[in-house]
């Protein structure tokens, strides 16, 4: 018709009869527009020790400063740990209990996770001036203990292997 083109199938990003309704944990990332690296940059830290660390822009701050408000405004949903990167954050999040929506029934956690992203992408837009995000995310379900150390040790030392990031450019 008149040029109307096929759009592609969207690929389903929930995991298939995983219950989206019960606390559990996120491992989240999010990504500046074009992979530009606003948000700061990696160096290698001075003095001891020598450990490479990201030096955050005044962009990095304002993601900074919307992570931590929404850390400390938010009592269902504990942000563990997290990572800002040149041009891409990482997030460690655990919903702490089940929310109930207007209805009284419970708020399904993936309108939570979505909720939680969009308030730190708006935030941080708003002190910035400009929209500086993609509009999706990613996210994983955290399965257990094991991949939640996993996961915690792959944010701490995320700077050390920027160079074989896949968000790298």
């Amino acid at each position: 018709m008149f040029g109307l083109k096929e759009l592609p199938e969207r690929k389903a990003i929930r995991l298939k009869d995983y219950d989206y309704s019960q606390k559990g944990c996120y491992f989240i990332t999010m990504c500046v527009k074009g992979r530009h690296e606003m948000l700061g940059k990696v160096v290698v830290g001075r003095g001891f020790p020598d450990a490479p660390y990201v030096e955050m822009s005044e962009y990095g701050i304002c993601l900074q400063n919307s992570i931590d408000f929404v850390r400390r405004n938010n009592d269902n949903i504990k942000i563990d740990n997290y990572i800002i990167m040149p041009n891409h954050a990482h997030l460690l999040v655990t919903i702490c209990h089940s929310v109930n929506g207007a209805s009284g029934k419970p708020r399904p956690t993936n309108a939570i996770i979505p909720k939680l992203i969009s308030s730190i992408k708006r935030f941080t837009n708003r002190e910035i001036g400009f929209d500086i995000w993609q509009t999706s995310y990613h996210d994983h379900i955290v399965r257990n203990e094991e991949e939640y150390r996993h996961i915690r040790t792959y944010i701490d030392e995320n700077p050390a292997r920027w160079e074989e990031d896949s968000y790298f450019t």
